[in-house]
């Protein structure tokens, strides 16, 4: 194993897809200050969704945005 999980640091940002036509809707993935999701650490799911949110970015949710967590 690469990267035990006790030496991974928790994330302490959130990579934010709001949506543009439902208020209060969107995806929150964990990433780092610079808004990079690693994507090794998402469940299966939680990737599935990532990238869907990626492919709807400017369809039907706003650019994604850094928040702090």
């Amino acid at each position: 194993m690469n990267h035990p999980s006790y030496s991974q640091p928790v994330a302490s940002y959130e990579l934010r897809f709001q949506s543009l036509f439902r208020q209060r809707r969107g995806w929150a993935f964990p990433c780092d200050a610079e808004g990079h999701v690693d994507m090794d650490t998402l469940s299966e799911r939680a990737r599935i969704n990532y990238l869907f949110a990626r492919a709807l970015v400017g369809i039907d949710v706003d650019t994604p945005r850094v928040r702090p967590r």
